[in-house]
């Protein structure tokens, strides 16, 4: 009997906040054992054309991005994470979207630099920029730097209440859910909810609002995730099913700065091949 093939459908590269290169990356996802891997930087697709001319044999290419999005049916408004595959990138609504989100992204990061050094914590807002190499600036660079400093001992700690978890921590423009939705359908893309149960991440949307996703085009939820109990992997998969919508499984990998390795939740091949048959942006890249 043949093996089925293993699939990891949430992972980032140094083009956002993960600590391996895209092509580091995907040699990291063939020596896992893995048969596809996408790749889903946040609000960026710089880093696949380097993905796809690394790709070992036997690896297929999932070109993604996870996209920073919000829903304002609440106040405060909810921060929540859409991945998106397989979109064209040369969609313009999307490539402008993506470009405004990432630039208020930066613009938030040099705000929390001054803040700490307001402090008088020394951080270099330059080296901070160095140490993302061009990609999508984000905390986890300035965590970083923190633990340079010698300030913090891990990520995990950096994010606490006392540092970028709540004392430093400052609000950054997102896209509107529904309309994040609509413009990767638009660029052929296929949308699914990133860890949509994750309590420990904070607050959660209502099932209400995955029902009135999954009527605008959502098309899946990531139920296999690091940060879901088995609880809340259970609930994802059973509103999945009452709404038709396709579940995924994924490691959401960063390197060094989770503990989580490649392949430690996988998506089950139908699930996969519904997204393949559903896009129309881009095709899956296969090598060997």
């Amino acid at each position: 009997m043949t093996a089925a093939p293993r699939i990891d459908l949430h992972t980032h590269s140094t083009a956002s906040d993960g600590t391996l290169s895209p092509a580091e990356l995907v040699r990291a996802a063939a020596d896992a054992g893995l048969d596809v891997v996408a790749l889903t930087d946040h609000d960026t697709t710089a880093g696949w054309e380097a993905a796809v001319r690394a790709l070992p044999p036997g690896l297929t290419l999932i070109r993604g991005a996870e996209l920073s999005c919000r829903w304002f049916g609440v106040e405060p408004a909810i921060p929540l994470h859409l991945l998106a595959y397989l979109f064209d990138p040369t969609e313009p609504e999307l490539v402008a979207e993506l470009a405004r989100v990432r630039l208020a992204r930066e613009l938030r990061g040099e705000r929390i630099v001054r803040l700490l050094q307001a402090d008088g914590i020394e951080v270099s807002w330059r080296e901070i920029l160095a140490g993302a190499a061009g990609g999508t600036v984000g905390r986890p660079h300035i965590a970083q730097a923190l633990i340079r400093a010698g300030l913090v001992a891990t990520t995990s700690e950096a994010f606490g209440p006392d540092w970028l978890g709540e004392r430093y921590r400052l609000p950054k423009e997102d896209i509107d859910v529904f309309r994040a939705v609509a413009l990767v359908r638009a660029a052929g893309g296929v949308p699914v909810f990133a860890h949509p149960r994750a309590t420990r991440r904070g607050r959660i949307v209502p099932d209400e609002l995955i029902v009135a996703l999954a009527a605008a085009g959502l098309a899946g939820l990531e139920a296999d995730h690091e940060d879901h109990s088995p609880a809340e992997r259970a609930h994802v998969r059973g509103l999945a099913a009452e709404l038709g919508l396709l579940i995924t499984g994924s490691s959401d990998f960063h390197g060094t700065h989770k503990t989580v390795r490649l392949g430690a939740h996988t998506t089950d091949p139908g699930a996969y091949e519904r997204i393949v048959a559903t896009a129309s942006g881009v095709t899956p890249v296969a090598s060997g």
